[in-house]
C-alpha cells in the first residue's frame, strides 16, 4: 500500500487521531513505532518511516511506543470497506483464524495458495499472515499480562503462542522489555469477577453517536442473549473455544469492555467481534462527509454526527433474524425470535422451562452472583448454532411453514459448510448463495450483507421503514427512483439506511 510521505507527516505533526490505525510512524533514531497522534515531540523528517501495519513496523525491527500504545489503535477502516481478498484476509486474521487453523487454513478459506496470499498481503500491508497474526498475539499477551493475574505460561498459550520461549522473545522484541517487567511497570487493572474476566478499552475514531447505537441494539435485543441497561450493552457470545459474556459501555474516546470467557484463547476473536458489532473501526468523517453533502441529510448529519452501522458478532444469528423479520415489524420479529430461543434453551437444558411466552432464559444457566459485568452477572447466552436450530421441532417456529423451512435450509447450509457468513466471507458469493435458498429474496440477502458481512454500501429500497424515512427527508419513496437517487451516497449507502430508519 502506497503511503504519501507528506500527507502522513502532516498528520503526525498535527497529532491527528483520525489517522490512528491508517498507518504507523517508525522513528529510526529511537527504534520505536507510534500511532500518528502520539503526544511525543514530532520526529525529524530524516528519522521517519511510515508503515501500513504494526506488523510491518515490527518486521523492520521497531518496538511499540509505550506512551501512545500503537498496538491498541483502532483498526484501519479500509479492511471493513474492502471486499477483496486482502480485506477478507485481514478480517479473518483479526478473528483468530491463523491461530486456530494456521496459514494453510486461512489460504483454504480464501481460495488461494499460501504463497500467493503471502505475496498479496506483503504488497498491501508490508507483512505476511504469520507476521500479522504474531503482532496480534503480542497485543493479546500485553492485555493479559496487564489486566489479569495469569501466570506467564498461561498467558503465552492463551495468547496463541506455541511455546513460552516464543512468547518471551516476541514480547521483548515488540515492547522492549520482558513480560514480567510489563506487569511490574503497569498498575494492574484487575476486575472483580474471578478468573476469566478482563477489562479493556476499545478505541474508536470520533465522533461516535453512542445513543443511536444503543437505541438500535436495545430495540432489537433478545431476552437471554442481550440487553441494554444504564448505558451499557450486555450480550452472550458463542466463541471458537467456548462461551463468553461482554459488557460494552461507550465513553469519551473509547468503549469500555468487560469480558468474561470460559477459555482465554478466545480473547482476540471476542475483541474483534465486539469491535465489528459496534463498527468501531469506521471512518465517520468520510461517511458523514459524503452523506452530509446531500441537502436531505445535511441537517441530520450536523445534529447527529458519527452514526455507526451496527453489525453482528454472529453471522448465522443475523441471517436468522433477517428471515424472521421478513414483512413483519421489529417488535413482532423480536417476539417470534424470543419464543424460538426459549425452545432452543429448553432443548439444550431439559429443565422446567415455559416456552409459550416471553421467558427469562437466564434460568437455564448458573445461579447469579455479583461480578464485573455490571452488578449481578447476567448469565446471557450466545445465539444457538446452526446445528441446534436445524434440529428444533416444528413447534419452536411460530411462523409460516415456508419461513420455517427457509431457516432450516439456511441452518443446514451453514452447518454443512456450504454457506460462509463470517466477516471474511466473499460478499458477492455469499449473497448469491443466500439468494439461491428458497424464501430468501433481495431484502433478506441485503440485510445480511449489511449487518453480518459488514458491507457498507447496501441499500434496501423496498424496506418499508426506509421508504418512510426517505419520504420524511423529502426524498423519493418509490423503490426504483430511490435506488437511482441513492447512487450519490456510494460507498456508504448502508449508513444512509441507518439514518433513514432513524428518521421514521
Amino acid at each position: 500500500m502506497e503511503l504519501d510521505f507528506e500527507r502522513c507527516y502532516r498528520a503526525v505533526d498535527s497529532r491527528d487521531q483520525r489517522f490512528d490505525g491508517w498507518f504507523y510512524t517508525g522513528v529510526t533514531s529511537t527504534g520505536i513505532y507510534c500511532r500518528p497522534s502520539c503526544p511525543a515531540t514530532t520526529p525529524k523528517r530524516q528519522n521517519v518511516r511510515f508503515f501500513p501495519s504494526a506488523a510491518a513496523a515490527q518486521g523492520a525491527g521497531l518496538r511499540a511506543c509505550r506512551r501512545c500504545r500503537p498496538d491498541a489503535a483502532p483498526g484501519s477502516p479500509q479492511w471493513d470497506v474492502r471486499a477483496d481478498v486482502v480485506g477478507r484476509a485481514m478480517r479473518l486474521i483479526a478473528d483468530g483464524v491463523v491461530d486456530r487453523e494456521g496459514v494453510p487454513g486461512l489460504a483454504t478459506r480464501l481460495g488461494y495458495t499460501e504463497r500467493h496470499l503471502h505475496r498479496m498481503l506483503h504488497a498491501e500491508v508490508g507483512a505476511g499472515p504469520l507476521a500479522l497474526a504474531r503482532a496480534q498475539r503480542a497485543q493479546t499477551a500485553r492485555i493479559l499480562i496487564e489486566t489479569t493475574g495469569l501466570g506467564m505460561a498461561e498467558v503465552a498459550f492463551a495468547a496463541g503462542f506455541g511455546s513460552v520461549r516464543q512468547f518471551n522473545d516476541t514480547v521483548r522484541e515488540v515492547y522492549g522489555v520482558a513480560p514480567t517487567e510489563l506487569r511490574r511497570s503497569r498498575a494492574q487493572r484487575r476486575v472483580a469477577g474471578g478468573a476469566g474476566t478482563i477489562a479493556l478499552r476499545l478505541a474508536y475514531r470520533p465522533p461516535l453517536h453512542a445513543t443511536a447505537l444503543l437505541d438500535f441494539l436495545a430495540l432489537r435485543a433478545l431476552p437471554g442473549v442481550e440487553e441494554v441497561q444504564d448505558g451499557t450493552y450486555h450480550r452472550g457470545l458463542r466463541l471458537p473455544h467456548g462461551s463468553g459474556e461482554v459488557a460494552l459501555t461507550p465513553a469519551d474516546g473509547y468503549v469500555s469492555a468487560v469480558l468474561r470467557m470460559t477459555d482465554m484463547r478466545d480473547l482476540s476473536p471476542a475483541v474483534a467481534r465486539c469491535r465489528r458489532l459496534l463498527d468501531l473501526d469506521a471512518d465517520p468523517e468520510a461517511v458523514d462527509g459524503t452523506l452530509g453533502a446531500d441537502p436531505a441529510f445535511a441537517a441530520a448529519v450536523a445534529a447527529e454526527p458519527g452514526i455507526r452501522l451496527p453489525r453482528s458478532v454472529d453471522g448465522f444469528e443475523m441471517a436468522v433474524r433477517a428471515i424472521v423479520g421478513q414483512q413483519v415489524s421489529v417488535s413482532a420479529a423480536r417476539t417470534t425470535l424470543t419464543r424460538l430461543l426459549a425452545h432452543a434453551a429448553a432443548e439444550a437444558n431439559p429443565v422446567d422451562h415455559e416456552v409459550d411466552g416471553l421467558v427469562n432464559l437466564r434460568n437455564a444457566r448458573q445461579p447469579h452472583d455479583h461480578g464485573a459485568l455490571g452488578g449481578p452477572e447476567r448469565g446471557l447466552w450466545g445465539f444457538p448454532g446452526a446445528e441446534q436450530i436445524a434440529g428444533l421441532p416444528d413447534s419452536a417456529f411460530r411462523m409460516p411453514a415456508g419461513r420455517r423451512e427457509t431457516i432450516r435450509g439456511l441452518a443446514r447450509a451453514v452447518a454443512e459448510g456450504e454457506l460462509e457468513l463470517a466477516p471474511g466471507g466473499d460478499r458477492e458469493e455469499t449473497v448469491r448463495r443466500l439468494m439461491a435458498l428458497p424464501g430468501v429474496g433481495p431484502w433478506t440477502a441485503g440485510y445480511v450483507a449489511m449487518r453480518a458481512l459488514g458491507d457498507p454500501d447496501v441499500l434496501l429500497p423496498t424496506d418499508l421503514a426506509v421508504r418512510r424515512g426517505a419520504a420524511a427527508r423529502g426524498l423519493p419513496d418509490d423503490p426504483k427512483t430511490l435506488a437511482a437517487y441513492a447512487d450519490r451516497w456510494r460507498p456508504w449507502r448502508s449508513y444512509a439506511v441507518i439514518r433513514l430508519w432513524r428518521a421514521v
